[in-house]
């Protein structure tokens, strides 16, 4: 009996030889791919995490310059941040906050280097969305108005579409386009929600150029105005 059980033992034995001498390299590669794969991939995540923790440090120095006020250390606060840390949330983050800032300062040209950046690299479309709202705001008070346009012009994801076509109403009107800024106005009042209180302030925009939103009526028919 134990002589047929070496048998079989030896027989199992000798298919797992076989067995593996025709997959085995191959099993191995696989299992090395697998596991470096997940090394690999939990690295990464570690490096992120790092990534993070470093730039939510120096977030945190622009907050604080930001808070009083200190333009230059602003500016050096949000250049180490974007310089070593630009693909992190906290970077686009800085950017908005320090435009915002040394725009208050006066450092419009650094303002609206800070917003440029934002909208051209940020990893997140409601970052880069506000970073060409804002970036339009600065210049339609500069009177560049075709540079406003042209950042309006740029696909905005839907919450803030209407914000994008009011801001673009605005750049209209001062270009004396009333005909044109009404449309857009109404069109961002159609998409704001009936909640929304920034409708309201959309709606006196349309009634001062002579529409009634509510009347079904289109706008430059409403109006009554010319470009």
């Amino acid at each position: 009996m134990a002589s047929h059980l070496d048998l079989e033992e030896q027989e199992q034995l000798d298919q797992l030889k076989h067995f593996w001498n025709r997959w085995g390299t191959l099993i191995t590669w696989l299992m090395i791919a697998v596991f470096g794969s997940l090394a690999a991939w939990n690295g990464y995540q570690f490096w992120e995490r790092r990534q993070a923790a470093q730039a939510s440090v120096l977030y945190d120095e622009v907050d604080r310059a930001a808070q009083t006020g200190d333009a230059e250390r602003v500016q050096r606060a949000f250049g180490d941040i974007r310089d070593r840390f630009g693909s992190t949330a906290y970077a686009s983050q800085a950017g908005l906050l320090a435009g915002k800032t040394l725009y208050e300062k006066d450092r419009v040209d650094d303002a609206k280097a800070a917003f440029a950046w934002v909208a051209e690299k940020s990893k997140d479309e409601g970052y880069k969305a506000l970073a060409r709202l804002r970036l339009a705001a600065v210049l339609l008070d500069a009177m560049a108005y075709d540079d406003a346009l042209r950042q309006l012009a740029a696909p905005f994801p839907t919450p803030f579409s209407p914000l994008a076509a009011d801001r673009k109403g605005d750049v209209l009107l001062q270009q004396g386009k009333k005909a044109e800024a009404a449309a857009e106005y109404t069109r961002a009042w159609n998409e704001f929600g009936e909640t929304s209180e920034y409708r309201r302030l959309v709606e006196i925009k349309l009634n001062a150029l002579g529409v009634d939103p509510r009347g079904g009526k289109s706008a430059p028919a409403a109006a009554g105005v010319k470009p």
